[in-house]
């Protein structure tokens, strides 16, 4: 069977051609994010594909690990992307997405290797010290993941800074079972959300990420926060204006 002919039958996609399969997962990222048609046009024009592809691949693994109240579905998924995480580090690949991704020189099978751990946070955490250590393996493994796409040099803050998106993807996301129980033994289920909203926002991490595209990403889920609700999408002028500051590095 051809490789493109792999992609169409990659789970979810059904029997697409490839490029419509593609497009279908990077929309399912821009439905989340309408702001990232104002925010990538801070991203260089040969980044854009790799930025929008690289946040779609995050988006199906999260979603994988945390979504739906069966976890089995999930732990299905994740052991289907371990598989083809590490076929793109041997220069296979089946899913859509990879046609964006996979020739490209990251640590695929690094980011593969950390997705049981990824896995493993499903459960509620304690409170944010838990939520935060327990994804500390994965989003090492995503800024990894960051520094080769973009070409900088990984550091310990960029780590902290995709833990801190993905805390927010998972709140965006997911509502109230993503909060952790000591955040939701002291606000009440009615306005835990909100809690666990603001203490991700007050604990934000202080030094920027190394690429720009993490920088934006950060300062797009920052400025939800700061909105008071973490799916709800900015305005356009309060995205451009976040986007410009979280391209410069401010907050």
């Amino acid at each position: 069977m051809s490789e493109q002919a792999d992609d169409a039958r990659a789970p979810g996609d059904g029997t697409a051609a490839p490029e419509d399969a593609l497009a279908s997962f990077i929309g399912k990222w821009r439905a989340r994010w309408p702001e990232w048609t104002l925010a990538e046009a801070f991203v260089p024009a040969a980044q854009r594909e790799r930025a929008l592809a690289w946040a779609a691949l995050q988006q199906e693994l999260a979603d994988a690990a945390w979504g739906g109240r069966d976890a089995r579905p999930g732990e299905l998924k994740l052991g289907w992307w371990l598989e083809e995480l590490q076929g793109w580090s041997q220069g296979r690949r089946r899913h859509p997405l990879g046609q964006a991704l996979q020739r490209l020189p990251a640590p695929w099978a690094a980011l593969a290797a950390a997705l049981p751990t990824l896995l493993e946070t499903r459960e509620r955490p304690l409170d944010r010290g838990d939520a935060t250590a327990q994804l500390q393996a994965y989003a090492a493994a995503l800024a990894a993941v960051d520094a080769a796409l973009f070409g900088t040099d990984a550091r310990a803050e960029d780590a902290a800074v995709a833990g801190a998106c993905l805390l927010h993807a998972r709140l965006a996301h997911e509502g109230e079972s993503a909060v952790p129980l000591g955040v939701l033994a002291r606000a009440g289920e009615a306005a835990a959300t909100v809690a666990w909203g603001e203490e991700l926002r007050a604990h934000w991490p202080g030094a920027p990420a190394s690429t720009l595209a993490r920088r934006l990403w950060a300062a797009l889920a920052l400025a939800r926060l700061a909105g008071g609700d973490a799916a709800r999408p900015l305005s356009p002028w309060r995205a451009l204006l976040s986007a410009w500051r979280g391209a410069r590095g401010r907050r």
